[in-house]
């Protein structure tokens, strides 16, 4: 079993992880303002098509990001429009975008490339993989955190990012305070429609990444639905780590640890149950947030 459980393990766990960890800090943030937006699965998907779409028609993959930044904004202020401007079910919306995503990847999949299935090619550019010098020479950290792929570390930083934005800032207050108290917000003279439309957009933004790490990161090519329900796994794992985002990126860690396990299991186990494994885990992840909850109402009952 040491082909399985080795170094590269811990490092296949962070690349699969990445798309669950950007995906789920995007979904925090309208989390925070009280918004809880399933949409960011559709996101995902729609995120790692136009990655593909835009590295391969400039043979860049900068323009690859920048096809998805400018995605994950208008899918943002779409949300946005409609869920709080127009007042709409914010679960509808999400469902929405959700079966547009995989429709229209689709239907663009066949149009412009004209094939089924997948697509790839060497006109595709991947993202660049990063080797540091000073990091390799350190025994064990170096297999494990050199040599990834660019938003493996992006992902990193924004998970610190999130939490000065969310805890330590005047603007991290001004988003939770309207998703908990928007009267006193309003009555303090900020617009909490205007947080929620901020918090929308950098969720669809950071959603989208995630779908480039997929396509561009992760397999260099695009395949109908491979975002493989990993933006219901990302709400589920904000869910679990309550909303802070280091405990978000636990849980996070935690699906790639067994994603990218049950890959390297395909030699014993058969591939129909590795690959069911990560979200048995994300349920069971679920029914623990349950029976927490069960408990604490329990305990001030039992006080009494």
């Amino acid at each position: 079993m040491s082909d399985v459980f080795n170094l590269l393990l811990l490092q296949n766990t962070l690349r699969t992880a990445t798309p669950v960890v950007l995906c789920a800090l995007g979904c925090l943030m309208t989390e925070r303002v009280g918004i809880m937006n399933i949409g960011v699965e559709g996101m995902m998907l729609m995120g790692a098509f136009f990655a593909v779409l835009g590295s391969y028609l400039y043979g860049s993959w900068v323009m690859g990001i920048v096809f998805v930044i400018v995605l994950g904004i208008l899918l943002g202020l779409f949300y946005y429009l409609f869920s709080i401007k127009f007042r709409s079910d914010e679960f509808v919306i999400g469902v929405a975008i959700n079966i547009l995503a995989g429709g229209l990847t689709v239907f663009l999949l066949r149009t412009l490339f004209g094939v089924k299935g997948s697509f790839s090619g060497p006109g595709i550019v991947p993202l660049p993989t990063l080797h540091f010098t000073w990091l390799e020479s350190i025994p064990v950290l170096g297999t494990i955190l050199s040599g990834n792929t660019l938003l493996v570390y992006v992902s990193w930083v924004l998970v610190i990012l999130c939490w000065l934005l969310l805890y330590k800032t005047p603007l991290g207050f001004h988003l939770r305070a309207s998703g908990e108290a928007p009267e006193a917000l309003r009555a303090a003279g900020k617009n909490p429609d205007r947080m929620k439309m901020l918090a929308s957009v950098l969720c669809g933004i950071m959603a989208s990444l995630s779908g480039a790490h997929l396509s561009l990161g992760y397999l260099t090519m695009f395949s109908e639905n491979m975002s493989a329900s990993r933006g219901f796994v990302a709400v589920a794992c904000v869910i679990f780590g309550g909303g802070n985002p280091p405990r978000v990126f636990l849980a996070a860690l935690l699906f790639g640890f067994i994603d990218a396990l049950g890959l390297r299991m395909q030699k014993y186990i058969p591939a129909d149950i590795t690959a069911m494994a990560p979200y048995v885990v994300t349920v069971v992840m679920m029914v623990v947030v349950v029976l927490m909850k069960r408990r604490k109402k329990r305990q001030p009952q039992e006080g009494r």
